[in-house]
């Protein structure tokens, strides 16, 4: 590839700043948001939002909490001035909200965007010229003089025509466009002629907002160009200085955060980074970026797929589903060992919670590869953990446990995943919960429903301290057979009984749990047996008077096992405890 063609950015901009602060810096508060969706969005998008898809946005911006919202380019279309006078006769704008429009800097597009905010009782118009020598070059045709003179000649009509509207609020914006690659000595030079000529003022700051309208760098060269505005404007006290990164490069939320470190104080973007090419820089990311790190982002995103929804209707746009935050499968694992390390984590979580004596939802988050608890955003933990041919036991068994209320022994675990390993790698799915049950049901449970061997009826008594008998009646081949054994636990007399009508069993290992709280709650049962050599895994449910005795087969009838260790069985036959 010709890549000779192309030259690094210290080739095309001069890069003044070397004792950098920024790095040492820390982010601790949350900057002044700005959603530009309803313009720069807007624009991007191949079918433009009507009046009630902007409505519909706006709206849910303001129940977000934004105060600040850039709604449009009212000189670029009638839609667009449209909408601004909809927002300023309908009373839909709150008394906290400001209204930012978009204007290029000629007067007759000025004056056609204060016609558009007359009613308003809050603005800021934000002027725009591009100013990179390129684009002075090609686009403007005019030299660095005659670009900073079209930009104050606009900037001085609107001054005028702002005055005109006595007792409108209208505050002052102005973005250098194309600054990242424009002269930094050029940029401070408009940028502080035009905080003179505004008379700009701590009670009435004006904007400067500086762009990476195309990225051509890394992020922390945007950062130095950032910090060296940030030390140098003129009347710093009084400018609000702000960042509008693209994503040409996919680093838009690094270049804001760095920014953020440089000192920027207000970050302009759009939810889930809608925008022209590889689209504006992402408010759902940054601002949960710094939630994750125990800042407070002034936004709520408590309802994550509302905002998704919203935005995907509006933009009729999809939301990639492994967008951060957002995104359908972003708190869901497949990997084996990403769901166990989760599934210990929420079980860890929940006991810490207890230990404090506080609900999960307060205690703090520590949960592998959740970097936030998706409850905060609204999110059920069902989709967490999902089941493919890549999961492994832990999240098999976590999602048993969640939905079906099954507690498998450790060992039984690893069995079964074995079986779902086989199903899924020859259906190439995903195993949904309910199948997941009914896969266990089928391995585990229903074997014993086809066996030759059916318990009729039983009953156990210790006839004497540590003796125990077994009394039951078996059905095969249709016959009933009565049998009777002892042992020393419950267990080991059934094993005792079975003996002797040639049935034997050998319980290697046995748990049961109830699956609910409370007396009489229901209860489930799980048995490792060798049955004529083979070890296999069954089950059974409480609160049922008839059981069949049988092993767990696997899905092709075949008795299913593996060697086991030693050192069990023996412990397991002495001190069974029946159901």
């Amino acid at each position: 590839m010709p890549h000779h063609r192309y030259r690094p950015a210290q080739a095309r901009v001069a890069l003044p700043l070397a004792d950098r602060t920024w790095p040492s810096g820390v982010l601790r508060q949350a900057p002044l948001w700005v959603p530009v969706d309803l313009r720069d969005g807007n624009q991007a998008l191949a079918e433009p939002m009507d009046t009630p898809r902007k409505r519909r946005m706006f709206d849910l911006l303001v129940t977000m909490g934004f105060k600040e919202i850039e709604v449009g380019y009212p000189s670029a279309s009638q839609t667009d001035f449209d909408f601004v006078r909809h927002l300023a006769s309908s009373g839909a704008v709150p008394d906290d909200v400001t209204i930012s429009v978009f204007t290029a800097a000629r007067r007759d597009l000025i004056d056609r965007t204060i016609a558009s905010v007359e009613g308003l009782p809050r603005t800021v118009v934000h002027l725009y010229t591009a100013t990179a020598p390129v684009w002075r070059d090609v686009v403007l045709g005019r030299s660095r003089d005659e670009v900073h003179e079209l930009i104050r000649t606009a900037a001085t009509h609107l001054m005028r025509r702002a005055e005109e509207r006595s007792g409108a609020d209208i505050r002052f914006e102005f973005s250098p466009e194309v600054f990242n690659l424009t002269e930094p000595d050029f940029v401070l030079e408009v940028c502080d002629s035009l905080t003179e000529l505004w008379d700009a003022c701590p009670q009435r700051p004006v904007i400067h907002n500086l762009p990476a309208t195309v990225e051509i760098a890394t992020p922390n060269v945007y950062a130095d160009q950032i910090e060296y505005m940030h030390r140098h404007l003129a009347r710093r006290a009084s400018v609000i200085l702000s960042v509008h990164p693209h994503n040409d490069r996919g680093t838009g939320v690094a270049c804001a955060e760095l920014a953020v470190l440089a000192g920027a104080q207000r970050v302009e973007g759009c939810l889930f980074g809608n925008g022209e090419r590889t689209g504006n820089v992402d408010l759902v990311t940054l601002a949960l970026n710094l939630y994750a790190q125990g800042v407070d982002p002034m936004i709520d995103f408590s309802d994550i797929d509302v905002v998704k929804e919203v935005v995907e209707h509006c933009n009729r746009l999809p939301v990639h589903p492994r967008h951060p935050y957002g995104g359908d499968l972003v708190h869901t694992a497949f990997s084996g060992t990403h769901q166990d390390a989760i599934a210990k984590g929420l079980a860890h979580h929940a006991k810490q919670a207890a230990d404090l004596g506080v609900p999960a939802s307060a205690a703090p988050w520590q949960v592998p590869y959740l970097p936030v608890d998706p409850g905060d955003l609204g999110r059920t933990y069902e989709e967490v953990i999902r089941i493919n041919s890549q999961s492994g036991k832990g999240g098999i068994a976590h999602l048993l446990r969640t939905h079906h209320g099954l507690d498998l022994p450790a060992p039984m675990r690893a069995d079964f995943s074995r079986t779902v390993q086989r199903v899924t790698d020859a259906t190439g799915k995903e195993l949904a919960p309910k199948e997941l049950g009914d896969l266990f049901r089928t391995t585990y449970a229903a074997p014993a429903q086809e066996g030759r061997f059916a318990l009729v009826s039983w009953s156990t008594a210790e006839t004497a301290p540590g003796v125990h008998v077994f009394t039951c009646v078996l059905r095969a081949d249709e016959r009933e057979l009565p049998c009777r054994g002892a042992g020393n636990g419950p267990l080991s007399a059934l094993t005792d009984a079975l003996r002797a009508v040639g049935i034997t069993v050998d319980i290697l290992g046995y748990t049961e749990h109830a699956t609910a709280s409370g007396p009489g709650s229901p209860a489930v049962a799980y048995a490792e047996c060798r049955v004529d050599d083979v070890d296999s895994w069954g089950c059974g449910a409480g609160h049922l008077r008839s059981h069949r005795v049988g092993a767990g087969r696997d899905g092709g009838g075949q008795p299913r096992g593996a060697g086991r260790r030693s050192g069990r069985r023996s412990a397991a036959r002495l001190t069974g405890r029946g159901p």
